[in-house]
């Protein structure tokens, strides 16, 4: 398979986006509107810890950052800023009922490794 070349690349690092399963967006929206922030974004990001060496961070915002990338999926509005973008960017968000290992679900197709929690990984 031949290497991709850098303006390949760029377009796909700028094209890229995060997707929101309809089950993740209608708990998403749920989320938002007890807790008073209809219309609000999702702002998917980042940090450093857990297990793995990385924390997926999902809150809700108001405010976009002069450099975020923004985009949408299935209603939901999601803000992301770029230093995150280098580790989230084709992620996909689910939701699952199931009892023992139930809610937001992250699959992110950056990651080396996930530890068993799901919300820790490395690149």
């Amino acid at each position: 398979m031949a290497a991709k070349s850098q303006e390949q690349k760029v377009k796909d690092f700028t094209n890229t986006t995060i997707t929101v399963t309809a089950k993740a967006a209608e708990r998403v929206k749920n989320a938002m509107k007890l807790e008073g922030k209809d219309g609000w974004a999702l702002r998917m990001g980042v940090e450093g810890g857990g297990c793995s060496g990385m924390n997926y961070k999902m809150t809700f915002d108001d405010n976009q950052g002069e450099m975020d990338k923004v985009m949408e999926s299935n209603g939901i509005r999601i803000f992301c800023d770029l230093k995150s973008w280098l580790y989230v960017r084709g992620i996909e968000i689910d939701f699952s009922d199931d009892m023992l290992n139930g809610g937001f679900k992250i699959h992110n197709p950056n990651a080396n490794r996930t530890c068993g929690c799901g919300t820790s990984f490395s690149v």
